[in-house]
């Protein structure tokens, strides 16, 4: 199923008080709920999921002070999906330097009344993450609100559908990639010459993703040559030293 979009325009959105900062790619994407309570009838009513959406909003923008509300994106229990700052936006509701990590991603359930997430949450929430990782370059990681950040958030029940790996509901596979390898621990760079096979499989991920590079295991000017070229295009310091961000950002990036 193709994602269900609701534009900004359609839910009625306020414009933006300020400028997004620019995001051209994220390690994934965060998952939160409200913090608050839902009305159950948003199930049958729509409406009400509209006027949820746009009162969030408002909080964030006159209550929280942001020139937005917070979430890129924001699934309702009729698997539409709200555009929030949408992709390519540093989201804030992830807290203070955690944002440009990770898009965050809605579902209108809360800490009261509306609290086990429908179906049709858990499909829109992994519809949103789809659409975030085809527009926005999110990378392969589905994380709790919690993760990194002190918080009951995304609650107990949302929370734990993410530890059990996202899955959608009845049956099929959450938007999963293949798994990163451990960082090895060690920076490979050069000067010296360093070997190993964490820097051939480093090589072979690069190659992979469209670089001319022989996966020889040997980490020597060449490597650190694509190394730089990659860097600047994921945002990172261009220091030529394949490092955890490093890392983990070369098994995010798509061919």
């Amino acid at each position: 199923m193709a994602i269900d979009l609701v534009t900004r325009n359609a839910w009625g959105a306020r414009a933006p008080k300020g400028s997004y900062s620019p995001l051209s790619s994220t390690r994934g994407v965060k998952v939160h709920y409200t913090g608050g309570r839902v009305d159950p009838a948003i199930i049958t009513d729509h409406a009400k999921c509209v006027a949820m959406v746009k009162s969030i909003q408002n909080f964030h923008m006159d209550g929280n002070g942001w020139i937005d509300i917070g979430y890129s994106m924001v699934a309702c229990p009729h698997r539409k999906v709200f555009a929030g700052r949408g992709p390519k936006h540093v989201p804030a509701a992830n807290g203070a330097g955690l944002n440009s990590g990770h898009y965050a991603v809605l579902g209108l359930v809360g800490n009261a009344g509306l609290v086990e997430p429908t179906d049709e949450i858990l499909h829109g929430i992994l519809d949103a993450i789809e659409y975030l990782r085809a527009e926005g370059g999110a990378g392969r990681e589905i994380k709790g609100h919690r993760d990194g950040y002190s918080t009951d958030c995304p609650g107990g029940p949302l929370y734990a559908w993410v530890q059990r790996g996202a899955p959608r509901p009845g049956g099929g596979d959450p938007p999963a990639e293949p798994g990163t390898p451990p960082w090895p621990g060690r920076l490979l760079k050069f000067p010296p010459v360093m070997r190993g096979d964490d820097v051939r499989t480093w090589q072979t991920q690069m190659k992979r993703i469209g670089f001319e590079l022989d996966a020889d295991g040997t980490y020597g000017q060449r490597s650190r040559d694509v190394c730089k070229t990659f860097q600047r295009r994921v945002d990172l310091d261009d220091d030529g030293i394949v490092g955890r961000l490093t890392w983990e950002a070369s098994f995010d990036a798509k061919p």
